[in-house]
């Protein structure tokens, strides 16, 4: 299991070097890596995909892009992560065949009770807690939120990877994985920081040592 999911957006980044901070994400110790770029056209984001795609590849890592099987496949990247108004799993799977990483995202419990567990390879749940990540996100689900929906979809896909999203520190990253999750997904603690491969280092340190408590 990937102890942190690394989540890449130009709109959070200290440095404004995003190819950097991936870099330095990964050898903090980042198991995986999503670009998000809501805002860019379709092309540019290719382009930085692209360049991502090249990190990645040399350490062994997968890419994600957010939202867009498109891009995922212009761009060949590993997967895409899906939110509950985008592209259906099934169709995302069609475009990307077998072999991509789908992820899927769940926030409250019908979605955990529909989601398309033949099809999605792990899922991120959230918020957790409070962010300045996005703008419209929901109320934080806190560790006993978490709890419920991680117990919920176990009991569907009792060895699909589950994240906690939103608001994830390296404080509170230890309660996510108590609640449930198996990693946890992280944005501004660690790409606003200073040293980003210090703050990947350190949540991955905060998870890695709780799950060690965790029963098998």
């Amino acid at each position: 299991m990937v102890a942190l999911y690394a989540i890449a957006d130009p709109a959070r980044s200290r440095s404004g070097d995003i190819a950097g901070d991936v870099t330095a994400a990964i050898r903090g110790g980042a198991g995986m890596v999503q670009l998000r770029h809501k805002a860019a056209r379709a092309r540019d984001i290719i382009a930085l995909a692209r360049t991502l795609k090249d990190i990645t590849a040399a350490h062994g890592v997968p890419l994600i892009i957010n939202d867009r099987a498109d891009i995922a496949l212009a761009s060949g990247a590993d997967g895409v992560h899906l939110g509950a108004h985008d592209l259906p799993p099934r169709i995302a799977r069609d475009m990307l065949g077998r072999g991509a990483i789908i992820g899927a995202t769940v926030h409250n419990e019908a979605e955990a009770e529909t989601a398309d567990i033949a099809v999605a390879d792990y899922f991120g749940i959230g918020p957790f807690a409070v962010t300045s990540s996005k703008a419209d996100a929901l109320a934080p689900l806190g560790p006993s939120g978490l709890a419920r929906l991680c117990a919920s979809l176990k009991t569907r896909a009792p060895r699909r990877p589950i994240y906690a999203i939103a608001g994830i520190t390296a404080r509170n990253a230890p309660d996510a994985i108590r609640a449930g999750a198996h990693g946890v997904a992280v944005i501004s603690a660690l790409f606003m920081k200073p040293s980003v491969e210090d703050a990947a280092r350190s949540i991955c340190a905060a998870v890695e040592n709780v799950s060690r408590e965790m029963p098998p």
